[in-house]
């Protein structure tokens, strides 16, 4: 229910624009992976992204239980001792695209907003982003890092030299005109 009113949120908070794109199958990935040892990474091909093409608003949400790791323990872990989806089920980003401008078709911009996850928000400056126009289909993808201190996600002492405190985050967004 909570997540159909922040679904529900995001689309009326930009009911008014007239360039307002969408998708519901945005694909975010990250990796706290470190050398020699097992891959720590996931997927998630089912994020939430809206645009608006007026202003460069844009905001994303996601389900953390939607990520998807090659092994199913590394998986059940994350939800359960790291990230604590059943606690917190939700990540979200709200920000806006520096000087947002569709005139070009590939153009380099910056994005900032605010990132939630893990009950905690923190602002993430200057996040590179490609945007361009495919036929009628706007695609939007970029790569920033995080800590997993930022969000009060502490690593156990038994995994320390596992997994990496620098989280890499991708994602990629083709979103369609409402």
């Amino acid at each position: 229910m909570k997540t159909l009113f922040y679904i529900l949120f995001f689309v009326g908070a930009f009911s008014f624009a007239q360039g307002k794109y969408l998708t519901k199958t945005g694909a975010i990935n990250f990796e706290a992976s470190v050398p020699s040892f097992e891959e720590v990474a996931a997927k998630n091909n089912s994020a939430t992204a809206i645009l608006n093409t007026e202003n460069g608003e844009f905001a994303a949400l996601v389900l953390v239980k939607g990520f998807r790791f090659k092994n199913a323990l590394m998986e059940e872990h994350f939800n359960e001792n790291y990230a604590e989806s059943d606690k917190y089920p939700k990540a979200i980003f709200q920000g806006k695209i520096k000087d947002f401008s569709l005139e070009k078709a590939t153009r380099s911009f910056k994005i900032s907003g605010d990132l939630t996850f893990h009950g905690v928000t923190k602002t993430i400056e200057d996040i590179p982003v490609t945007v361009y126009k495919n036929d009628d289909k706007i695609v939007i993808d970029g790569k920033f890092e995080v800590l997993a201190s930022d969000f009060k996600i502490d690593i156990p002492k038994i995994v320390k030299n596992k997994v990496s405190e620098v989280v890499m985050v991708d994602f990629k967004f083709e979103l369609q005109k409402k």
